[in-house]
């Protein structure tokens, strides 16, 4: 039993690694707009075999769950950097970049707390706190096709400079905003002219050994900083 909770409860890190993996392909094939609306149906279906896996009384379906939950994960961090990035305007870019760090820090203390016996971790509610998460992908689903898809993927991808002034306009009103709309085209002409990596060949790559050790120094010393038992 020990060890097949212990495949539960690490399979969401496993899950997280591919789905983090496939972000770049899903976002220049589909957008970040539509690729955030499949992913909040990943995880909406995740909860849904969570919630009823004590009804069905299947371990598996945890298992099932918690891999999809994982999956979504990893899509959705660098989906939401990358979207709400490209929708804001320069001077709120920095402060929208960082709501993805404090919002899940604050779903982590809500599912600390959420957890307690006395409130959704007891025997007979655990399956209800599992499928809690697909509340906010719900919320997400109902509400992101209010929005537009992201400018610079429009203009960078499809080539479409209409909807792109057209979504940049809904975004952030009326006015002159052709400064922006040159700024991604230097962007655009900029990548044309850049190889994009693939990991492997980042992880190979002699002029980016120093940055690729800091980063993963940095990243586990995290680990070992407290920072998961407070």
């Amino acid at each position: 039993l020990l060890f097949l909770w212990s495949i539960i409860v690490s399979i969401f890190g496993i899950g997280g690694l591919l789905g983090s993996s496939g972000s770049r392909y899903l976002t220049v094939r589909f957008g970040k707009k539509k690729s955030l609306l499949c992913n909040n149906v990943l995880m909406i279906v995740a909860a849904s075999i969570m919630g009823c896996s004590q009804i069905a009384q299947s371990f598996e379906m945890i298992l099932i769950g918690r891999f999809m939950c994982g999956v979504s994960a990893g899509l959705c961090v660098p989906l939401h950097h990358q979207y709400v990035g490209e929708i804001s305007p320069k001077k709120l870019r920095g402060f929208a970049n960082s709501t993805s760090s404090f919002f899940w820090s604050l779903g982590k203390a809500i599912g600390q707390i959420s957890g307690q016996r006395e409130l959704l971790g007891s025997q007979a509610r655990w399956p209800m706190l599992m499928a809690s998460c697909g509340i906010p992908a719900l919320v997400q689903l109902v509400t992101l096709p209010f929005f537009p898809e992201s400018p610079p993927y429009l203009l960078m991808h499809k080539g479409d400079q209409e909807g792109c002034k057209k979504a940049i306009r809904q975004l952030w009103g009326e006015g002159q905003h052709q400064a922006e709309i040159d700024d991604i085209m230097k962007e655009k002409a900029t990548m044309k002219n850049t190889k994009i990596l693939s990991v492997l060949e980042l992880v190979k790559e002699p002029a980016f050994r120093w940055q690729l050790y800091m980063i993963v120094i940095l990243t586990a010393t995290i680990q070992l900083c407290g920072i998961n038992a407070v």
